[in-house]
């Protein structure tokens, strides 16, 4: 099913997600790279007005990236300081600093901005 408009609805999302599963191995220079394009830019589209992501705070992304990488409190502590200061810091107790986040920027390679308030 060739999908040539704007997704306005949640099955036209789903059929062009399906859609782009298929020819998502299309050579350059097709027409079905063509349609990938187009259907790359509709779903970006949809899913910009339609799929809120939550908002996560930066310690809740130093707790899943902890999580994901398997790394403890203690693995912390080169970069955030003390036993101490790392739980203070999970717990919300205490604000991180500017260094701190600069740290676990290049630790978790994250982009900057997610230690940057709104």
């Amino acid at each position: 099913m060739k999908i040539t408009k704007v997704l306005k609805t949640e099955i036209e999302y789903k059929a062009a997600l399906t859609r782009t599963i298929e020819i998502f191995q299309a050579e350059e220079g097709t027409v079905e790279s063509d349609e990938l394009e187009l259907l790359i830019l509709l779903i970006s589209d949809y899913e910009s007005k339609n799929i809120k992501l939550p908002e996560l705070s930066p310690i809740d992304i130093i707790k899943y990236k902890m999580e994901e990488q398997g790394l403890k409190s203690k693995d912390l502590e080169s970069i955030i300081g003390s036993k101490g200061h790392v739980s203070s810091i999970l717990s919300g107790r205490r604000e991180l600093t500017l260094k701190m986040a600069q740290k676990l920027v290049r630790f978790f390679q994250l982009p900057a901005d997610v230690f940057l308030p709104a």
